[in-house]
């Protein structure tokens, strides 16, 4: 390759990373790379399958719009990769957007295929939109909002999963061959992902295709293997014609999901720069922009193509984290890959082709995925009554509005998509109740400390947990801001020269945290961690009180300063302080 790509922002490469994102691989390596990427995505394009079964296509008409999608997937991840005014400028790959599936489906079985084309295009325009102003947007989408969302997400996938791979007809029978292929597919997955080698976990979802239609076809469920004599080699795709009288709710039901997608692309942009980045700290907010705007791009114009809207791998991550390559020419050879496959109609009709049951199987993988992800993100982060009640009552609307349709009956018309999906009830709610307990909430926060040391101790952990909670911080930052705080309580009161604590404050952000002891008497003075004395134990045992307290103020100063991730001692108004800053 003999172009150069936009360069992306100066990092320090990690030890572990063997091409980094503006590094450039021999051309045979680079291939071979975006070769197994490409495989990942294709796979991953069963999504588009899951749609197109839901919404009862014909096979030319799955053939085609399996297609598009394919060909929306190339562009995303090119303009991802591409970066500059473009994208994130990292490598990131994109597959037809999972929590998309259900509305997409509703949309082609009212409206057929020309129906996606404004769907598509809507969910790129808000893309576009919310790339301008996510920067001032951060509070809207705390952790725990993206966990009720990522969560119900999966939810909203299990009916469709359970009729699929069971089977199901009218009357709620189970076919009994559907079962047995949907559970060798579904053993594949899991079995590759728990006892699999490296490369099996990473391809354990392809092995659990393949495995699923070795058997489907043996139990004689593959039809249609006809049709490769009568299809041409290459072709391009049909564009279906556009429909534009779409129901006012479902377009606001599109625009709404559309915009908690962002969320996932919002991780992924994070968790790539933070692979590319030794010394990472936080979320570069303009890469966040370049990722959602490559999302927008992509979902717009493949949109017009009748192609589904896109999102983030996170399988594709995990190989890049495998093979220690997020070189974005990888990422740029992975995408014309994947828009030659599109071109090539025997291999998307092969994909066409693939059984009910073992889509369905990758329908309850898929939701099993995003119920547990959701709940562990949810979790992340330190929980008040505020996170509690936010979180349940979130998933318990979404929940109630799935368990219970009859619930739209004597809702609006215009509302009818809005109100009926759980997805969109739970996230709507998730967000509004996150504001709501907000109100009042401040993000800075001081208590009065008492001069017993007991007392003290527990009135510092104390303190820490209960704004951690309020301020729903991340749960290993607390933990580790209460240990040092205590840390530094000791170190205060064995210093010597009058000092005790007196009070301790905290300051929030989404990117800091920061601990302040008050404290009488001088201000201490810091040395270095990695200055400490060696600790002669036998010496201690024999040495006066003086000394061994001397020794354990030097161990508390030690443990302070490597618990923070930066410490300063000074004075403010008349009193000294100690401050404890954590990167959050």
């Amino acid at each position: 390759m003999n172009f150069r790509l936009p360069p992306s922002r100066p990092k320090r490469t990690p030890s572990e990373i063997a091409y980094a994102a503006d590094d450039r691989p021999e051309l045979g390596l680079t291939l071979s790379l975006g070769a197994q990427h490409a495989v990942m995505a294709i796979a991953l394009s069963a999504y588009a399958l899951v749609v197109a079964k839901l919404a009862n296509l014909s096979l030319e008409d799955t053939q085609s719009f399996l297609a598009c999608s394919i060909l929306g997937m190339a562009l995303a991840t090119f303009l991802q990769s591409w970066g500059g005014k473009l994208g994130s400028g990292a490598f990131i790959v994109h597959i037809p957007d999972p929590i998309m599936v259900p509305f997409i489906a509703i949309v082609i079985s009212t409206y057929g295929l020309g129906g996606v084309l404004p769907a598509a295009v809507l969910a790129g325009c808000a893309a576009l939109v919310i790339s301008r102003i996510v920067p001032h947007l951060r509070p809207l989408f705390p952790p725990t909002v993206m966990g009720v969302v990522v969560t119900v997400g999966g939810f909203s996938l299990v009916r469709g999963a359970l009729e699929h791979s069971l089977g199901l007809d009218d009357k709620y029978v189970i076919d009994p061959l559907s079962l047995v292929i949907a559970l060798v597919t579904l053993s594949v997955i899991v079995g590759f992902s728990i006892w699999g080698t490296r490369a099996m976990k990473l391809f354990s979802l392809l092995a659990g295709m393949v495995a699923g239609i070795v058997v489907a076809a043996a139990l004689g469920y593959v039809h249609g293997l006809e049709r490769f004599a009568t299809t041409p080699l290459f072709a391009l795709p049909h564009v279906p014609t556009p429909v534009f009288g779409l129901d006012p709710g479902m377009l606001a039901v599109i625009v709404i999901v559309a915009l908690l997608v962002q969320l996932d692309t919002f991780a992924s942009v994070v968790i790539m720069d933070k692979m590319d980045d030794a010394d990472w700290h936080r979320a570069d907010m303009k890469m966040v922009s370049g990722g959602m705007q490559a999302n927008g791009l992509g979902n717009l114009i493949a949109g017009l193509l009748g192609a589904m809207p896109t999102a983030t791998s996170s399988a594709n991550i995990g190989l890049s984290h495998a093979t220690r390559s997020t070189s974005r020419y990888i990422g740029i050879a992975c995408a014309l890959m994947i828009a030659i496959v599109a071109l090539l109609p025997q291999v998307t009709l092969a994909l066409t082709l693939i059984p009910t049951p073992v889509i369905g199987a990758i329908e309850v993988y898929a939701a099993g995925f995003f119920a547990v992800s959701g709940l562990e993100l949810a979790a992340s982060r330190q929980l008040d009554s505020r996170g509690i009640f936010m979180i349940g009552i979130s998933l318990t609307v979404g929940l109630g509005v799935m368990l219970m349709p009859e619930l739209v009956e004597n809702v609006p018309p215009v509302l009818h998509h809005m109100v009926g999906s759980g997805f969109v009830m739970a996230g709507v709610t998730a967000v509004s109740l996150n504001l709501l307990f907000r109100l009042g909430t401040s993000m800075r926060a001081r208590r009065t400390l008492g001069e017993e040391g007991q007392a003290t101790s527990e009135a510092i952990v104390d303190f820490v947990e209960a704004q951690g909670g309020i301020w729903a911080a991340r749960r290993d930052v607390v933990r580790r801001a209460a240990i040092a705080a205590l840390e530094a309580a000791e170190f205060i009161a064995s210093s010597g020269e009058g000092r005790h604590p007196t009070a301790i404050q905290g300051r929030f952000d989404e990117f800091n945290l920061d601990i302040e002891l008050i404290h009488t008497g001088p201000p201490l003075v810091l040395s270095g961690a990695q200055h400490a004395p060696v600790l002669d134990v036998q010496a201690l045992l024999d040495a006066d009180e003086d000394a061994i307290d001397a020794a354990m103020a030097g161990v508390s100063s030690v443990l302070v300063q490597r618990l923070a991730d930066r410490v300063r001692s000074g004075t403010r108004d008349g009193a000294s302080y100690l401050l404890l800053h954590f990167d959050h």
